[in-house]
């Protein structure tokens, strides 16, 4: 697992979000962005996180932050999510992992003593000229805005 840094200029990358929109990572250019990576839409801890996110969602934009959730669920399951919860921001359903790979997230994981690949759950900012500023690898999902804020 290569995963960006601090520093590291992220690479380019074009998906679809749970609109079925084309969104790339050019779109947000001269623009902060909050980046964040969780395993599977609509789990327990998945929702807590973006619930959270969408709760203080206001604080964050007053930060001039935009928010890109992302997993590697399928448009119908991200819209699914994103409608339920009513959420602000976008989902982006990266089931080719074009994304995921960009941010090097997709690794061996340990869950009930089982070892398998899956997305970490990990949050990057990222500034104007999409250079990492700030990496999140231990989430706290019921108050992950605060360790963002």
């Amino acid at each position: 697992m290569n995963t960006l840094r601090v520093g590291d200029t992220v690479p380019n990358f074009t998906t679809t979000d749970h609109n079925g929109n084309e969104i790339a990572l050019s779109d947000f250019k001269g623009k902060k962005l909050i980046v964040f990576f969780y395993p599977k839409a609509s789990t327990p801890g998945c929702t807590s996180e973006a619930c959270n996110l969408r709760d203080n969602y206001k604080a964050l934009q007053e930060q001039g932050y935009s928010l890109l959730g992302v997993s590697a669920d399928s448009q119908k399951r991200q819209k699914n999510f994103a409608t339920k919860y009513d959420f602000p921001f976008q989902l982006l359903a990266d089931e080719d992992h074009s994304v995921i790979n960009a941010f090097g997230v997709w690794g061996p994981k340990k869950f009930m003593g089982k070892e398998y690949d899956g997305i970490h759950r990990m949050t990057f900012k990222i500034d104007e000229n999409a250079v990492v500023t700030d990496v999140i690898s231990k989430v706290k999902t019921k108050d992950h805005a605060a360790q963002l804020l």
